[in-house]
C-alpha cells in the first residue's frame, strides 16, 4: 500500500465549467495515477483529475464525503499504479493534522475536447 497526499492548487468552483464543451466518454473503474494532474475538488462528491489538455477525468463518489470542499487536502491509500474506484481516501484541512473520515472514490468518466 502506498499512501499518496494530493491538494488542489486552486478551487475548482469556478465561474467557468472545466467541462463545458467536453463530450463524456464510458465510464472506468481505474486510471494510471501517473498520468494524473490534479486533484481539483469541486464539492463533496465530485474530483477533476487532468489527464491533458484534451482530457479531463470525473469522479463522481458513491456517497457525499464530510468536509471534502475545494482547497482540502487528499490523502489516498493507492494500491498499485493505478487510482480505482472504492480506493479509500481522507479529506483533511490545511490548518489540522485531524483527518476526516474514510470515503470511497467512485468510477472515473472521461471527458475529452470534440476534435482532433
Amino acid at each position: 500500500m502506498l499512501a499518496g497526499v494530493a491538494g488542489a492548487a486552486a478551487p475548482a468552483a469556478t465561474s467557468k465549467d472545466p467541462l463545458a464543451g467536453r463530450i463524456a466518454g464510458a465510464a472506468v473503474d481505474c486510471v494510471d495515477q501517473s498520468q494524473l494532474g490534479g486533484p481539483d475538488i469541486v464539492d463533496n462528491r465530485t474530483i477533476l483529475y487532468r489527464q491533458s489538455l484534451k482530457r479531463i477525468w470525473r469522479n463522481d463518489l458513491p456517497a457525499a464525503c464530510p468536509g471534502l470542499r475545494p482547497q482540502t487536502l487528499l490523502v489516498v491509500e493507492i494500491w498499485g499504479s493505478r487510482l480505482c474506484s472504492n480506493d479509500r481516501f481522507q479529506a483533511r484541512d490545511r490548518d489540522t493534522i485531524i483527518p476526516g473520515p474514510y470515503c470511497r472514490l467512485g468510477k472515473f468518466t472521461p471527458y475529452d475536447l470534440p476534435g482532433k
